[in-house]
């Protein structure tokens, strides 16, 4: 009998310690991408004390902005199992015929919107016409637009860089919410973020749906965190840069759309099984054209915030951008086979390709290791993606 007990009690403590690597190897299954940016923070703190500085925190948020809100339409075309290859090419053109219409004197409002609709919308719309009407592989349709959109900002620039002569236009890109108003800023979006918590888990007993403590409490520590880390950032230096604050909301908005419209449920739908949506009376056309025509937009917006921010625009703008903002989509926990994803991911991804590029250009790796490294990270990402496929089948 003591010999029963002695085992019953030397058990105890494995079956605990199991459970408590299960748990472990959960959070990390799900919260893994938190994990790699904390891992790179630190990382990249103790390997160049330039890192972690307001300055250099503030650069690196201003420059995943560009890659951020590409990455935003990408992850809509991703979740429908499509790809658009022209968003970088996209990126040059559009900065560089902002510029030349406001040389050419129109009016500085009405040249972004101009270049948004013909460089983005327009553009946008004629992808997803051949993808949606003709069926053909958004692939082919994309690295086809990619080349065009490369040679006409090419022409239209004759090979050369266009210089900005509107300063005003240069305050988009380059200027700052004050520090002062953008604390009360971030303050105010993390009372949000727990009155919108509070209301889900209201809902969630409203209707019986289990509410999980692990994810309330992970969720509020990444957000005390995170807009802590904001708070410190962006008050001890200049405040929030304004393609920050767009960013931002753009990705709150792409949020909102994806988890509580109707069109954020069709685009899952779609991921999930086209035919059965398409059955089920979703207008796949009309999805597909919006889609397309959502991503190019976002593009263009990118174009026109970069050559705010440089004072200038280059028909090679935006070369491999396509890779980082594909690059985010992945890390984010995208499927590239489509129908699982969130906004939310991407941005973390983004995040972690903007202090992935900041780090080792600090560190002085040279450019073609980034790009290598970047490259082994997708096919990593996209093998963990095929990986987790199978064991759930």
């Amino acid at each position: 009998m003591s010999n029963e007990v002695q085992s019953a009690t030397e058990t105890v403590p494995g079956v605990l310690q199991n459970e408590n690597i299960q748990m472990a190897l959960k959070f990390l299954k799900e919260n893994g991408t938190l994990v790699a940016l904390l891992v790179l923070v630190i990382f990249f703190s103790f390997a160049d004390e330039a890192f972690f500085t307001p300055r250099n925190l503030t650069n690196l948020a201003r420059q995943t902005t560009i890659v951020g809100i590409i990455a935003v339409g990408m992850t809509l075309v991703i979740l429908i199992n499509g790809i658009d290859l022209s968003v970088g090419s996209i990126v040059g053109l559009s900065a560089i015929t902002v510029t030349l219409l406001m040389q050419a004197g129109v009016n500085i409002w009405l040249a972004v919107l101009l270049t948004i609709l013909l460089t983005g919308v327009v553009i946008g719309l004629w992808n997803g016409f051949w993808v949606a009407h003709y069926n053909i592989p958004p692939f082919i349709i994309t690295l086809g637009m990619m080349t065009i959109a490369r040679g006409l900002a090419l022409t239209l620039s004759k090979g050369g860089s266009v210089p900005v002569t509107n300063p005003t236009f240069s305050k988009i890109g380059g200027n700052f919410i004050p520090p002062g108003i953008s604390s009360v800023i971030i303050i105010a979006a993390l009372a949000l973020f727990f009155f919108a918590l509070f209301r889900g888990i209201q809902q969630k007993k409203k209707y019986e749906i289990e509410v999980k403590k692990q994810e309330i409490i992970s969720s509020s520590v990444i957000a005390v965190l995170g807009l802590g880390l904001a708070l410190y950032v962006f008050t001890a230096y200049r405040g929030i840069p304004y393609p920050v604050a767009i960013f931002v909301v753009i990705a709150f908005i792409g949020i909102f759309v994806l988890e509580n419209t109707k069109f954020g449920r069709r685009v899952y739908a779609m991921g999930g099984n086209e035919e059965a949506a398409r059955l089920s009376g979703i207008n796949i056309y009309r999805m597909k054209l919006i889609i397309y025509a959502v991503i190019t937009a976002l593009s263009a917006l990118s174009g026109i915030l970069l050559a705010s921010r440089l004072n200038g625009a280059s028909p090679n703008l935006g070369t491999m951008f396509e890779l980082d903002a594909i690059s985010a989509v992945i890390i984010g926990g995208t499927s590239f086979a489509g129908g699982i994803g969130t906004i939310s991911g991407t941005v973390i991804g983004a995040f972690i390709i903007g202090i992935l590029n900041n780090g080792m250009s600090l560190l002085g790796v040279p450019t073609f290791y980034q790009l290598m490294i970047k490259g082994f990270i997708i096919i990593a990402a996209v093998w963990f993606d095929v990986l987790s496929k199978k064991k759930k089948a």
